[in-house]
């Protein structure tokens, strides 16, 4: 598919950056990143050369995971500052060219929630079926298997009342029943409510989970169920019963159409599904879903050349058969640094995959100045995955959210010297941070850029086709890139040893730092960029 860059939208011409706010940038010493922080670091976000900045949540919360148990999802939290700090983002943004997005947390609540405290009251409660309840099973005990994601059935029981409720998550995290019409219309005025503040998108999380089916039917074991996330007792059984049901196509198709309510706005859903499922989330012309349905495939497969070319090709035809604009992720808050999964010596040929490939990337705070998980000892945990499941060692997601690294200076330029941030900081800040790199031409934070500035330069990375080469080599993936009269090609060596390429043209960017002649070998690890 060859589209004009002039007619994409935002959110398909520019790059979104990932926030995750805890880990930012702290204003007042304790420990903890706020709004003012981001605020603050707004400039070096627009030097970076993205279109859009997306915050994990902040709304009001209890913070037992840490903010995806909304608690009021018409305020801010405390911890991160007011209304009034939030819209001085929004407006600061604005100014600097920045679409603001919010994850959007609509499958389930916080236990601390007015609604759910309301439930708790009784069978009778005007509120009670705002969440899914379940009487015991026949004999007695939980109502089916469901299991949560964090290990341990997906059912608590309420002794007042003897009945269990669902929670695909913590069970301070009750699921909420998108069966209930007066559930969606709060839902919906959520949306509206964030939209009148000047939001422009939302990330949704878990989408694809908002309705159950009705029979509450026991799921099938499948001991060989992917394993998203170090989610090992979750991922014994094939949820057919609990994700991508009928009914959640007909939740997102409401959503969307709030949207539409407004101008140019948009949403991300988080889908962990298959590409034959996730792409009918896109919807149809006349029935449109999220205008991104997150792809995460480079996250999970294997990283070897021929195993990224195969999918990149399926899923570019994929999305022009469904009408789908692609888009394309490395890392975020819940998956391990991108750099530590596929190593230093690959992280420059992935991040240029990320940012040449057809269609929208996502990058994650820290990834641009090459941050790697941070080792966190048992008694310095937080995140209630990994303390769930301790014989998991990848349920944890405290080694990915670790504080931004600004700068040597004690703190890492995070938080004031002597404050102790909410995670450990890297042991390696003084050498990784963005004030030693904004300094080198030859960094990472600078290669980065150099990567953003060519899409800008060449509207063929970022409107034009996408079509996979024969490169020759079973560790090089080739792919062009045109749009009219342009064409670009795109040359990565995910192994260690130098290959021939063929291709006349003019070097424009190379992962080593230099301009070597275009038909000049491949070094290895070597990503690049040639016109012509």
């Amino acid at each position: 598919m060859t589209s004009l860059q002039g007619e994409l939208k935002w959110w398909q011409s520019g790059i979104i950056y990932q926030i995750y706010p805890r880990s930012y940038q702290d204003t007042n010493g304790d420990g903890v990143g706020d709004l003012p922080g981001i605020t603050a670091r707004l400039p070096y976000i627009a030097s970076l050369g993205v279109q859009a900045v997306w915050l994990s949540p902040i709304f009001k919360s209890p913070m037992r995971d840490f903010g995806y148990d909304v608690a009021d999802y018409c305020d801010i939290d405390p911890i991160f500052g007011t209304l009034a700090d939030f819209g001085a983002l929004v407006a600061e943004a604005h100014r600097l060219g920045l679409k603001v997005m919010l994850d959007y947390v609509p499958n389930h609540s916080s236990s601390d929630h007015a609604w759910f405290q309301e439930a708790l009251r009784g069978k009778d409660s005007p509120k009670r079926d705002w969440y899914v309840w379940r009487d015991p099973a026949p004999g007695g005990g939980l109502p089916n298997n469901w299991k949560s994601f964090f290990g341990g059935p997906a059912w608590t029981l309420d002794e007042a009342s003897g009945q269990y409720y669902l929670h695909q998550f913590l069970p301070s995290q009750p699921d909420l029943n998108w069966r209930n019409p007066d559930v969606r219309a709060a839902m919906f005025e959520v949306l509206r409510f964030w939209m009148r503040r000047g939001v422009d998108g939302f990330r949704v999380d878990v989408i694809w989970l908002l309705a159950e089916d009705e029979r509450f039917l026991d799921e099938p074991e499948n001991p060989g169920a992917q394993i998203i996330g170090g989610q090992i007792e979750h991922g014994t059984l094939e949820h057919i019963y609990t994700q991508d049901q009928p009914e959640t196509h007909e939740y997102v198709r409401e959503m969307r159409r709030v949207l539409d309510e407004f101008d140019d706005r948009m949403m991300v859903g988080e889908i962990y599904l298959p590409l034959e499922k996730l792409l009918p989330y896109s919807g149809t012309p006349d029935a449109p879903m999220v205008h991104l349905p997150f792809n995460f495939h480079l996250i999970l497969l294997p990283w070897d050349a021929r195993t990224v070319r195969n999918f990149a090709d399926e899923y570019d035809a994929a999305s022009t058969a469904a009408g789908a604009w692609p888009n394309w992720v490395l890392g975020n808050h819940d998956q391990h640094r991108f750099r530590t999964r596929v190593g230093a010596a690959q992280y420059r040929v992935a991040q240029t995959l990320l940012l040449t490939l057809r269609g929208t990337p996502t990058v994650y705070y820290g990834d641009e100045i090459g941050m790697e998980n941070v080792h966190i000892p048992f008694e310095k945990m937080v995140d209630p995955s990994g303390l769930q499941q301790p014989d998991s060692p990848n349920a944890g997601r405290d080694p990915e959210r670790t504080p931004m690294q600004w700068e040597s200076a004690p703190g890492a330029g995070f938080t004031a010297a002597g404050a102790e941030p909410w995670l450990p900081l890297a042991d390696d800040f003084a050498q990784v941070n963005v004030q030693v790199q904004d300094n080198d031409p030859q960094s990472d934070l600078n290669y980065f850029r150099a990567l953003t500035r060519l899409r800008r330069e060449h509207p063929a990375l970022v409107g034009g086709s996408y079509r996979s080469l024969d490169s020759g080599h079973d560790d090089v993936f080739a792919f062009e890139r045109e749009l009219g009269d342009e064409r670009l090609t795109v040359w990565l060596n995910f192994g260690g040893r130098e290959r021939s390429i063929s291709g006349a043209g003019q070097t424009l960017l190379s992962s080593l730092g230099d301009q070597p002649d275009a038909d000049a070998p491949l070094r290895s690890h070597e990503a690049r960029v040639l016109r012509g």
